[in-house]
């Protein structure tokens, strides 16, 4: 679920910034250029001026079918429209469609398009250019694809288009005010010329006589657009800082307007007179990968998978390497989805003698495995404490720096029985999508469960049922008796901006989407 950054930022920023590594990796590693080589522009944020947001991922390519949601939607947003737009609490409000229906059991959803909207060259954003698009994201390959899987066949009328599905799917019509929602110029759909210069009907056109890709991207107010209360600002530049030192100065300089700092620094951003908008939009902690012991078979034993979470003290990485800034929990699913249960909170707790007491009764006393991290990413204090204190109860760990812009591929290659990551929490069922799923990304050795199966579909076909809620409960109670994964906390993610801009937060997003900033009034 985002200008002179690399990975490095990415992923520091899913651990030492707090956000979603998911999308953070996703990014080039890029050399800091910080705040040599790349000015602030003008900062100030007025009716018509300069906005200047630090970010922490590159886009990989400009094509929308290789768009990664969280902290690099702010680029596409800038170039491309999306078929619904999500407000900032969530709502789904219309954009390039007007309105959308589904049929009785959910397999046909058909959506009403604008006929006013045209891309830079004239060509109308139509029902077939939807088509065209929708097709190019399912088939493209991206980070995204699964999100349209779905997605059966199109077919397209006069000022509609109806999507059939294989099966009803919960969180289509989310996914069309995000990634596999943004459309572009058909003509240029799969071709080189996509990966740099975007071809869109969106609020902005990138200037590519201000960018320099994977450091500053400058984005200048499409003076033919049909949405002009969307358009706050004339400029908007991106700019990537790997740095978190270097985002901070940034921002307290004046350089940049809005950025996710460092919770080290967020006392001195309030200081500083800085304006704090705080979410946790996200959990860190493990991922158990070889739930079937396949690549480790120490991990394939629930026992083992338990005792290294017993053997973990979340609530003292929280103090030392977040300085408290978080909430722990046991769970994957956000507080405020259908799956989350209170009473599952604690399952997990600091115990080494209970670790040891079930590595026992797994048969083991010590064995060695490989953790893979984002190299320059996560905080070597955390690191610190993760191997010691599993060493403590027999188990050596294995530490494996992986350049951060290889690191998303290299642990969804089914090489590695588990990983350290932080993971954004959305619905209950996008959730299940991203990493619980037999074919979702972060389950890339395709574990499942008949106690799974039988809650994915009932919460596939359920709706809004209660049904489908106690189904995802059901699933979320598996998941945790179970340690397919391992949760230490929520980290509070410190989003900050100075006094010339007003941010709204986006509900179940890393970072605002490119419309939630206008000129403080």
């Amino acid at each position: 679920m985002e200008a002179c950054n690399p990975l490095d930022d990415a992923l520091e920023m899913t651990m030492k910034f707090r956000g979603t590594i998911a999308t953070a990796v996703a990014i080039v590693a890029v050399t800091a250029l910080a705040l040599t080589g790349c000015t602030g522009g003008k900062g100030a944020a007025s009716s018509g001026g300069q906005l200047t947001i630090a970010e922490l991922a590159v886009p990989t390519s400009f094509d929308p079918s290789q768009a990664q949601e969280g902290f690099s939607m702010p680029y596409y947003q800038a170039v491309y429209d999306t078929l619904i737009l999500r407000a900032p609490n969530g709502d789904l409000k219309p954009m390039l469609a007007t309105k959308w229906s589904y049929n009785r059991d959910n397999t046909v959803l058909t959506l009403t398009l604008r006929s006013d909207v045209k891309f830079a060259d004239g060509t109308p954003v139509n029902p077939a250019a939807v088509k065209a698009n929708l097709e190019n994201f399912q088939k493209g390959g991206g980070p995204q694809a699964a999100t349209l899987a779905a997605l059966k066949t199109v077919d397209t009328g006069t000022d509609t288009v109806t999507l059939n599905l294989s099966s009803p799917d919960p969180q289509l019509l989310i996914s069309l005010s995000n990634a596999a929602g943004l459309i572009g110029n058909p003509k240029e759909l799969g071709t080189p010329a996509m990966k740099t210069t975007p071809d869109g009907s969106g609020p902005y056109t990138l200037d590519p006589s201000a960018t320099q890709t994977g450091s500053r991207y400058t984005f200048k107010k499409n003076p033919k657009y049909w949405n002009p209360s969307l358009q706050k600002y004339g400029t908007i530049v991106i700019k990537v800082i790997t740095d978190p030192t270097a985002t901070f100065n940034a921002l307290r300089s004046g350089q940049v307007d809005v950025a996710t700092i460092n919770a080290k620094n967020v006392a001195q951003a309030k200081a500083a007179g800085l304006v704090p908008h705080v979410q946790a939009p996200d959990w860190q902690g493990l991922i158990f990968f070889d739930r079937a012991g396949k690549t480790t078979p120490a991990i394939g034993d629930v026992r083992v998978r338990q005792a290294i979470s017993h053997a973990i003290d979340a609530k003292k990485i929280l103090a030392k390497v977040y300085d408290g800034t978080g909430e722990p929990t046991s769970q994957i699913f956000s507080p405020s989805s259908t799956a989350f249960e209170k009473s599952l909170e604690g399952s997990y707790d600091y115990d080494p003698a209970k670790a040891k007491q079930l590595l026992s009764e797994a048969g083991l006393t010590s064995f060695t495995v490989n953790l893979p991290v984002p190299a320059a990413v996560v905080d070597p204090a955390l690191l610190a404490i993760l191997t010691d204190e599993l060493k403590a109860v027999g188990i050596t760990v294995n530490v494996v720096q992986i350049p951060a812009a290889d690191f998303i591929a290299q642990i969804t290659s089914g090489k590695y029985a588990l990983t350290w990551f932080q993971l954004f929490q959305p619905s209950a069922w996008a959730t299940v999508q991203q990493a619980v799923a037999p074919d979702a990304l972060y389950n890339p050795q395709h574990s499942t469960d008949p106690v799974i199966a039988k809650a994915i579909e009932t919460m596939r076909t359920g709706g809004d049922s209660e049904e489908a809620a106690q189904a995802a409960k059901t699933l979320n109670e598996f998941l945790v008796k179970q340690a397919w994964f391992d949760p230490w906390f929520r980290a509070d993610q410190s989003y900050f901006s100075n006094k010339k801009v007003d941010v709204q937060l986006q509900v179940q997003q890393s970072i605002p989407s490119i419309y939630n900033y206008s000129p403080a009034k």
